[in-house]
């Protein structure tokens, strides 16, 4: 860290102030009767009829900000509040961890009944910290956020923050606690980074064969192509020439189980999806981001010229 201007000294003396969190270490550990795996559970968590309105709410109050982000990086406003609305309920619950206490009790103390150690995770979490509030000039002590260590409306982790966060109220700094605009920015500029296409769907509308469950590979990055889904029994919706334009889109396609039914919804993936997988590395989070979009897309007025 001394590369980036912070002395021995200065870490030692922030770090000697971190105090271990029991409830930290306690919640990053699985619960300890683990319930299974429900896609519709999980979507009706995030898409519902409060997270939708308090959706459009948000819309509305940010709505020339969101449509200068969507000029400049192509992402749809509904994707960026989106995001937002299931990170933090549009900013309502950002959390109240001492991030320094969050990143110093999993750097240095991960759990050890824990499924796998994250603890090398987390010490570059909280050196990308530290060196974030030397940058900015941020006490370290003060800044508070989820328990995992992440920050603001968007919840990004230290590293995002120093790496994807933007200015977008223009005022020469970056605050995605206190600023809506540049929450909204930072969220559409992450998403490009790593990968977003402007102009191009989340999911394709396509009728699989009865038995998909082959063609899931379970991973995070498209592995497949329209003529290999198209051999497999795929079929596009009757639109002349829309199946056309993604002959040359890498695809894949996801599985959503239901543990309590044992069924699973099976959809196809474009690479939209898989920036979203960047935000987190799950297909559910995608989908429920993707979800909550589409209703705020519907319940938005018509526009008008």
């Amino acid at each position: 860290m001394a590369a980036h201007g912070l002395a021995s000294a200065q870490v030692s003396a922030w770090l000697g102030q971190a105090r271990y969190s029991e409830t930290v270490a306690r919640l990053v550990l699985p619960p300890a009767s683990p319930t299974l795996r429900s896609w519709p559970r999980y979507r009706a968590r995030f898409v519902e009829s409060k997270r939708i309105k308090e959706g459009m709410d948000f819309l509305q109050r940010h709505a020339a900000t969101l449509a200068r982000a969507d000029e400049r990086y192509g992402v749809p406003p509904s994707v960026i509040v989106s995001v937002i609305g299931v990170e933090t309920f549009y900013g309502r619950v950002t959390g109240n961890f001492r991030i320094i206490d969050a990143l110093a009790t999993l750097a240095f103390d991960y759990p050890a009944q824990a499924r796998s150690d994250r603890g090398p995770f987390f010490r570059d979490q909280l050196a990308q910290f530290l060196i974030w509030c030397q940058e900015t000039g941020t006490d370290p002590l003060a800044v508070k956020g989820s328990y995992a260590g992440a920050i603001g409306l968007p919840q990004f982790m230290p590293g995002s923050l120093r790496n994807y966060a933007v200015d977008g109220n223009g005022d020469g700094h970056v605050d995605l606690l206190g600023s809506p605009e540049d929450a909204i920015f930072s969220v559409a500029n992450f998403l490009v980074r790593h990968g977003w296409q402007a102009g191009q769907p989340v999911f394709l509308p396509v009728r699989l064969p009865g038995d998909p469950a082959a063609l899931v590979d379970g991973g995070l990055k498209p592995t497949l192509n329209w003529q290999q889904l198209r051999e497999a029994g795929a079929r596009p919706p009757a639109v002349p020439g829309m199946a056309d334009t993604w002959m040359s889109w890498p695809l894949a396609v996801i599985d959503l189980y239901d543990g309590a039914t044992g069924t699973t919804e099976y959809r196809v993936a474009a690479p939209n999806f898989f920036a979203l997988t960047e935000y987190n590395r799950s297909y559910f989070y995608a989908t429920a981001v993707t979800d909550l979009a589409v209703e705020l897309e519907k319940s938005r007025p018509p526009r008008t010229r």
